[in-house]
Order: structure tokens, then sequence, then C-alpha cells
């Protein structure tokens, strides 16, 4: 009779422990930022990796991005397109499509990140790994995902010496530049004398970041005081010091500083519109903004923050003007913009204007969750529960479509 008893025991905890594994599988989601691949490279005659992060509503619309590549991607890619996510997430920084270059261990990176040295063949391959770039991976990347003519280019460590070595080519197909603790001792510290006449005679005219952790030997002070003394005026570049950090763990704090460097003053919140007055200086603030280097538009954050400062300000008798304004120097916002206006005015139960609004710009409207979200309230409001099911339900459908991320996908429910 024991034995009995133990078996069934027994097989009552196996029993136990398959259901407690199945029920955890099925309540496991993995959340996924990138993915990688692998192509057959001509140059290097064998398949190289490549990864690729996409930002946020990628799917939901035919926008062209700006790229950032990331050299040393196995180290880097990760912590790097998570930053840009967030970023651009909080309104910080405009979307952007985050490629990181894959090396093939240690050798192949020390290699393809330094010029030639007639004392060691373990460096020199750096020629030969920016061919790959412009003639096979950026091609790639552009065929397969939209990308726009802005590409910045960012490297550690020697990562970022290859990343000013791309930039002193006459034929980088990079046009912005972020050099974090860049291994500048390289070759003698012969770097500062390969840049200073490029810089004279003005042939460095792309944005360039640099920066240094508490660390000795690395002759980044050179290059820094190089670009002090022979950069011209019209040369966007910054030089940051970070004396709390050491070369490994100032790589996240330069990369978040490096890409503000890209997109200054681009967070702005309803509080800081206020400070600047009308809609029509909120406006021109924006519009200054496209001078950057990836340009601006209303992201979501914008547009929800100047729906709350139009409301904040007592402008709204000043709407359909601050949206025609809007539609003639943002043409590709107005829809996002005019959503989140919307918005605000269901809150505040002017369902008049509501559908006065969403009517407007429904030819565009009717592809967006968010518009279909607003719908669905307004219906809602009106007492038309039928409708809002409808719009509601499109709106969770378009999500899925989108794959839209799962804290917009709650917004909408």
């Amino acid at each position: 009779m024991i034995k009995i008893m133990t078996a069934i025991f027994a097989l009552f905890t196996a029993c136990s422990f398959s259901l407690a594994a199945s029920e955890k599988a099925l309540n496991q989601q993995a959340l996924i930022s990138g993915y990688q691949y692998q192509h057959h490279s001509r140059l290097f005659g064998e398949n190289r990796r490549y990864m690729v992060s996409l930002p946020e509503r990628y799917h939901m619309s035919n926008r062209h991005y700006a790229s950032l590549y990331v050299v040393d991607a196995d180290f880097q890619f990760q912590h790097v397109s998570a930053v840009v996510k967030n970023l651009a997430r909080m309104g910080k920084l405009p979307p952007m499509i985050v490629v990181g270059i894959a090396n093939q261990g240690s050798s192949d990176y020390l290699k393809s990140t330094t010029w030639p040295d007639p004392e060691d063949e373990a460096f020199g391959g750096a020629e030969k790994f920016q061919a790959y770039l412009k003639q096979e991976l950026l091609p790639l990347i552009d065929s397969q995902y939209r990308t726009k003519g802005k590409k910045a280019l960012s490297g550690y460590s020697l990562g970022g010496l290859f990343t000013l070595y791309s930039m002193m080519q006459p034929d980088t197909p990079f046009n912005a530049f972020l050099a974090m603790s860049p291994s500048a001792w390289f070759d003698g510290n012969s770097l500062p004398g390969k840049l200073e006449p490029l810089l004279k005679q003005g042939k460095l005219n792309a944005p360039v970041f640099i920066s240094l952790a508490r660390e000795e030997g690395m002759g980044v002070d050179k290059v820094v005081e190089v670009f002090e003394q022979s950069a011209p005026a019209t040369l966007k570049w910054q030089y940051k010091h970070y004396p709390e950090e050491n070369h490994f763990t100032t790589a996240l704090p330069a990369l978040y500083d490096g890409l503000q460097f890209l997109a200054p003053d681009y967070a702005i919140d309803g509080t800081d519109m206020l400070a600047l007055g009308d809609y029509q200086q909120v406006l021109a603030h924006f519009k200054a903004q496209q001078k950057n280097w990836a340009g601006f538009r209303f992201e979501w954050l914008h547009a929800y923050q100047f729906s709350k400062y139009m409301f904040w300000s007592k402008q709204l008798a000043q709407v359909d003007n601050a949206l025609l304004a809007i539609g003639k120097q943002f043409p590709e916002s107005l829809t996002g913009v005019t959503i989140q206006l919307a918005n605000g005015f269901n809150k505040r139960k002017n369902f008049k204007r509501v559908a006065q609004l969403l009517d407007q710009v429904k030819a565009d409207g009717e592809n967006l969750p968010g518009w279909h979200k607003q719908m669905s309230v307004y219906y809602q409001g009106v007492n038309k529960p039928d409708l809002a099911r409808q719009h509601q339900q499109q709106a969770m459908k378009l999500a899925q479509q989108y794959q839209l991320e799962s804290w917009e996908v709650w917004e909408l429910k």
C-alpha cells in the first residue's frame, strides 16, 4: 500500500511540474528589439553578419528614416538600439533604423578598424572594411528598409578610430560621426596629422562627436586640439569628457550625449511651449529644428504635447489656423496632430469639435489605430455603442497589423 501511495504521489508531483512548466511556457512572450541576419560578402569572400532594429511604428506608414550604423555590434548593438528607441519614444530624438555591423571575432575587429602598420600584419583592414560598408552592407540595408540619405556611423574604442577614419575618406557613405573614446594612440598618434590638413581645407563638413573617459594614453587630447585650432567655424563638432567613467563604462553615457548632439533641443513639452509664446512661435521653434542633422517632424509625443499646450494656453479659437500652418510646414505631421487635438476635445466632451477634426483627416486617419480610438470615444460619447465598438475593434486590429509596441497597444484599450 505504501508503494502504491508513493507512486501516486510521484505521478501527481510530475504532473504538477509538467502543468506548471506548460503554464509558464504559455505565459512567456519574447520582447524583441532587433534581429540578426547574414549575407555573403564578395569582398570578404565569406558570410558576414549584421543586426537591425526598426523604429516603433515602422510598419504603420511608408515613412523613410535616418539610420545609425554601429561598429562592433556583438558588443554594442543591444544597448545602442535600446537607447535610440527610448529616446525616440520620449521625443528626444527622431526615430532611427539602427544597424549593427558585426565583426568576426577580435582578430577581425582589430584588423578591420585600423590602417596598415608595416611592423604588424594584425592591423590594416580599414580600407577593405570601408569598401564593404559602402559597396555591400549599406546598399543591402537601403534595398531592404525605408532609409533616407541621413546615415550616421558610431564606434567606440577601435570602433571610434575607424569612425574617424571613415569620416576622413572622400567617398565615405556616412554624413554624421560619433567617435567614443577613439583609440587615437594607434600608429604612433598619427591621427591628428591626418586630420589637420583636411580640417584646414574644409574637406570635413559632417557633424562629429568625440568623447573621452578617465583614460590615459588614448591620444584623444591631441585630436581635440587639432579640431580646436583647425576646424572651420561652420563645422558642427563637439568634444565631451567623462572624468567619472572608465574606458568601458563610458560607452553608454557618451552614446546618449552623442545622439543628443545630433538632435539638440528636439525634446519639448507643453510647459516649454508656453514659455515660447503663441502657436506661431512654437511652430517657428519646430521649423528651426528641421535644420538639425535628421530634421524634424511631429512625433507622437510632440503632437500630444502640442495638443495639451493649445488647451493650456487657451488658444482653442486658433486650432484651425494652427492646423493650417502645420499642413503647410509639416504636412506629414498634420494627421497625427489633428488626432491628438481630437483626443483633447473628447476629454472635454466637445463631441461636435471632435467630429469636425476627425473628418478633416479621415482619408489618412482610417488607416491609423489612433484615429479609430478617438472615433470610438466619440461614438461612445454620443451614445452610439455599436459604432464605438466597431471602431475600437478596428483600432486593435490595426495595432496588431502594424506590430505596435505593448505600451501603445494598452494605450488604445
